[in-house]
């Protein structure tokens, strides 16, 4: 989003109505006494004062904001949402401020020519979709005389995992361990051939020499014991009401990742198949997520 001429909008501080006042009141003396020295005095500091709004403007007009990507947090954390600044002139912007409603504003310092980062945070209270609400560009550089501000509306969300609790351990759960009596088959042992790229793989299992080779993006399949697996289900998951059975699931999401297990979620409508990896784990915790949400 790009701040332009009608998108920015100025009014004078309680400084600048101060100001004006004093200018004022200095022109009538000016005008009882005609003293020249004092007209001259008075339009002097009016002008600046007409030149300090032009800059004003000035230091946000030709902003461009752009939304970052922000990652789920559960329930009770604080979700960060980062956005871009960029300035496309040659002109450093000076003392641009961030805010959101209620929350603290941030200032940043932009170079011409340069993107600046910042971070907006915002209390993530309940599980689901965050939206991030209008926020204000300001700015009262460069004496504080007027006030320039600009609402951004940026189409960014974040989602918002239950909290984990509940029982911990994942015994009753495992279908097959590795180990003596285990299976053999696609393990994690030993290296057994490579097959195509699939979303949701271990980036520790992606064969990168290939991939810079130009031969595309592979991972590498191992053999040897089976490795646990795992059914985190909706109907065997203790709890009494929603939102407590979903900390239940989303404890036993973590552990199971932790240990490096393969594991499948069943929730009602929806059934992700046993995988592992990073990816894996964001997709059960957004499923999580949005369980109960309307399509």
């Amino acid at each position: 989003m790009t701040l332009s001429r009608r998108r920015v909008y100025v009014l004078p501080t309680r400084a600048g109505v101060t100001f004006a006042l004093v200018l004022v009141a200095m022109l009538l003396g000016a005008v009882n006494y005609a003293n020249s020295l004092a007209f001259a005095l008075t339009f002097l500091l009016g002008s600046l004062a007409v030149v300090s709004m032009i800059h004003t403007v000035r230091n946000l007009y030709g902003l461009v904001f752009t939304a970052g990507h922000a990652r789920g947090v559960f329930a009770g954390e604080t979700a960060n949402f980062p956005i871009a600044i960029e300035n496309p002139g040659r002109i450093t912007r000076l003392g641009v401020s961030l805010e959101l409603p209620n929350q603290g504003a941030l200032l940043a310092d932009v170079a011409g020519g340069s993107t600046h980062w910042v971070e907006l945070r915002l209390p993530a209270e309940r599980r689901g979709r965050l939206r991030l609400p209008r926020c204000t560009a300001s700015t009262r550089f460069p004496l504080g005389l007027f006030h320039a501000w600009g609402y951004l509306r940026l189409d960014m969300d974040c989602a918002v995992y239950p909290r984990p609790a509940g029982q911990r351990g994942l015994g009753p759960l495992v279908s097959a361990q590795a180990g003596q009596g285990a299976e053999h088959g696609p393990g994690v042992d030993d290296f057994a051939s490579l097959r195509n790229y699939h979303p949701g793989d271990s980036l520790r299992h992606i064969h990168w020499k290939a991939a810079a080779r130009g031969q595309g993006l592979l991972t590498k399949q191992f053999g040897g014991e089976v490795s646990r697996e795992l059914w985190i289900d909706w109907e065997t998951t203790p709890g009494r009401g929603t939102e407590e059975r979903l900390s239940q699931l989303c404890l036993w999401v973590l552990e199971a990742d932790e240990q490096g297990l393969a594991y499948g979620l069943g929730l009602p409508g929806l059934r992700i198949d046993p995988g592992r990896g990073d990816g894996h784990r964001r997709r059960c915790l957004e499923a999580l997520a949005r369980f109960g949400e309307q399509p």
